[in-house]
């Protein structure tokens, strides 16, 4: 027997598209502000606190995160999983990706602050 809910969560859907979109243009222009004040000296770079740029990208990325969880269960929900099974599948998906992009992200960070930003060719990498 199928599961047809009688009420699918659009609403709920549309939010957390719309909550992972805007967050994800917060941390697009919070990263571009926090590469910019980069001091363009090594002696300078190693004065500057890495934690405190994680600490200002933390909010736009749990924003990010609760938006795709709340999308992805939304989604498995409307075709057809019930909203347990559909929590039990989505969240642990969002929250794993999430967590292997912000660890990507903050090893990005990271290599870019130390070698520059001239060295992280993504042309090569195709």
């Amino acid at each position: 027997m199928y599961y047809y809910p009688l009420q699918p969560p659009y609403f709920l859907l549309l939010v957390g598209f719309l909550t992972a979109f805007t967050s994800g243009l917060a941390l697009s222009g919070t990263l571009k502000v926090i590469v910019q004040e980069w001091p363009q000296d090594k002696s300078a770079k190693e004065k500057t606190n890495t934690r405190s740029f994680y600490k200002q990208l933390l909010m736009p990325f749990v924003g990010i995160t609760s938006g795709s969880c709340l999308f992805l269960c939304s989604g498995f929900e409307i075709f057809g999983f019930p909203a347990g099974m559909a929590l039990s599948i989505g969240l642990p998906m969002s929250l794993l990706t999430c967590f292997f992009v912000w660890r990507q992200l903050g090893g990005l960070l990271d290599y870019v602050k130390s070698e520059g930003m001239q060295s992280l060719d993504l042309d090569s990498w195709s």
